[in-house]
């Protein structure tokens, strides 16, 4: 047996239970652990707080009103329907402005357990979706506060509030889920600025869900198996729209949690090789409108709190991974082809993709109060395929794989409104890069791989006015493990991981110049010692550091961690 092959097993022993990155599947990956099994410890200790490094939300000094929407325990909930709760808007909520509202989801768990994925929707509308630290037998908390304000039409309105966390709770995995979902509603300050109803600045008037329907035994999200399957959904919008932005969910789970490892087939095949996943490591997901490439996502590389080595997201969670990102996809230029009071349809769809992506949207739509009717035209479109090439080199088991792709977007049209033509441009260009190494027989795994976006939107006002927005995204990833025989049937595992997101967004418009700045990077080590099917020592360090500048606001957190415990965390406000 080849020793790539005994080692994916020899790791498989370790994954048998009932998880695959936040779900219940097997999993077949060299970067998977499963829960850790502590030594007992004592009852007094308390509970650890999870958390992930991310700048605070800069919040009213108002009062706010905060209302407990939802209150469960998740204990065996897979298969089954989402928990359901009934909202209702602050009693004031027409006759007040907030200038912020925030959702806060607090959760508790003692025992074992796999990390899960969840989504919360509401109305159909998902506003989070997340992943759930994996607990001890001393207890854990975590917070997660998401600014929803984005959502403020939605609030506006009773809604059903939808949660699904599956869960599976027995004799060995027994950390159930204790959880608070509340929202706070922040007034507006009194004497301060609040932007007119005009323009592109506010919210969304009306939100329309992309989704699956709340009345199933999952949750709302639609389950990409393969890289033909293709989930749909039809929609139809008002008449009088004249802006439309489709904000897409993305995770990815089972055999696809570490796509960006994945092996290309032919050298699956060359080595007669099974228990590990194929298709190559590059991913995109594609969206379309009636058939036709309105926009792609190349995804953040998410890890999940028990991925690679669970110590190296104890306390520090994964960039990303308790507050997923999510991807705005302009589809203002496509308007003059669904303003005709017909059923259309978006299209969702992986390339490359293996079991399973968990993909749904929101359609934020901006109506014309004046106007019963806006026309529009599409005017340029172009979607250029996939430019992609691999270069593989392998003898055996060792070799090196190098994949580039690339690929752009472009489309512009205009709208016609009560506030006169209005001419929108969207540019999406992607560029991709992975190199692989493998060596010590197929034992040893390096990768290098990053994403380069360069998002632009720019919209012509009848006053020849002009707004425009800029976002340049940089998605790094580093994973390198190791697997080496000690003998006696023991065998010794390392791996280390870099995560790195850089953001530069640019926004221009009547009001000025806005600019900011995010640089968010991970390194972690790990390793372990197995016997067998038993894991006999792990070790796992985390060290970050966030930076975020924008404006006149500054955040800078520099944390380290080790097996539980801060090592070391500085922390400040302040623009130096």
């Amino acid at each position: 047996m080849s020793s790539i092959l005994f080692s994916a097993l020899l790791l498989l022993l370790l994954h048998q239970p009932l998880s695959a990155a936040a779900n219940l599947h097997s999993k077949k990956s060299l970067f998977r652990s499963q829960p850790i099994f502590e030594p007992t410890l004592l009852l007094e200790t308390p509970p650890t707080t999870y958390f992930e490094v991310t700048k605070p939300i800069p919040f009213p000094k108002t009062k706010p009103f905060s209302k407990l929407i939802l209150q469960h325990d998740f204990a065996y909930t897979y298969g089954k329907p989402p928990v359901l709760s009934h909202y209702t808007p602050p009693p004031n909520f027409h006759s007040q402005k907030f200038s912020k509202i925030v959702l806060e989801w607090t959760a508790t768990s003692k025992g074992r357990q796999f990390d899960r994925i969840f989504g919360v929707w509401l109305g159909g509308v998902e506003i989070l979706r997340s992943c759930t630290a994996e607990p001890r037998a001393t207890g854990i908390i975590w917070t997660v506060k998401k600014d929803i304000t984005r959502y403020y039409s939605l609030l506006k309105s009773n809604q059903t509030l939808a949660v699904y966390l599956g869960n599976i709770v027995d004799s060995k995995y027994t950390g159930v889920y204790h959880v608070n979902v509340t929202f706070h509603f922040y007034p507006v300050e009194e004497n301060s600025y609040v932007e007119s109803d005009k323009g592109f600045g506010l919210g969304a008037d009306l939100i329309l869900p992309i989704s699956r329907n709340e009345k199933l035994n999952d949750g709302l999200w639609f389950e990409i198996e393969n890289s033909t399957n293709v989930e749909s959904k039809e929609f139809e919008i008002p008449r009088n729209v004249y802006r439309a932005v489709l904000e897409v969910y993305v995770s990815f789970h089972e055999n696809d949690e570490f796509w960006y490892g994945n092996f290309p087939n032919e050298y699956i095949s060359a080595n007669n090789l099974t228990g590990l996943q194929g298709n190559g490591p590059f991913r995109e997901v594609v969206v379309k409108l009636d058939d036709l490439v309105i926009g792609a996502v190349w995804p953040f590389t998410v890890i999940y709190t028990g991925g690679v080595n669970p110590l190296l997201w104890r306390p520090i969670s994964g960039i990303g991974s308790f507050d997923l990102p999510t991807y705005d996809i302009e589809v203002t230029p496509f308007l003059g082809l669904i303003l005709d009071g017909k059923t259309h349809k978006f299209e969702f769809g992986v390339t490359n993709a293996l079991n399973v992506w968990y993909i749904d949207a929101n359609l934020h739509l901006w109506l014309d109060k004046k106007s019963e009717r806006t026309q529009g035209k599409l005017l340029k479109y172009n979607a250029s395929p996939l430019s992609l090439s691999l270069l593989s080199k392998f003898t055996g088991f060792d070799g090196n794989f190098v994949t580039n792709v690339s690929r752009s977007i472009r489309s512009s049209g205009y709208v016609k409104s009560s506030h006169g033509v209005i001419k929108t441009k969207s540019i999406q260009e992607f560029k991709y890069s992975n190199v692989m190494a493998l060596g010590n027989e197929g034992n040893l795994q390096v990768l290098d791989q990053v994403i380069h976006f360069n998002g632009r939107v720019k919209t012509k006002m009848p006053s020849s006015s002009l707004e425009s927005t800029k976002s340049l995204k940089k998605f790094r990833i580093h994973l390198d493990s190791n697997s080496v025989d000690k003998g006696n049937g023991t065998y010794y595992s390392v791996a280390n991981v870099t995560l790195g997101l850089d953001e530069k967004l640019k926004k221009t418009s009547d009001f000025g110049i806005f600019t900011s700045k995010i640089k968010n990077l991970q390194n972690g080590h790990g390793n372990m010692l197995l016997k067998g099917n038993l894991v006999v020592s792990r070790l796992g360090s985390t060290q970050q550091k966030y930076r975020y500048s924008g404006g006149k606001s500054c955040y800078f957190r520099n944390v380290r961690s080790s097996n539980y415990t801060i090592l070391h965390d500085e922390e400040s406000n302040t623009c130096t």
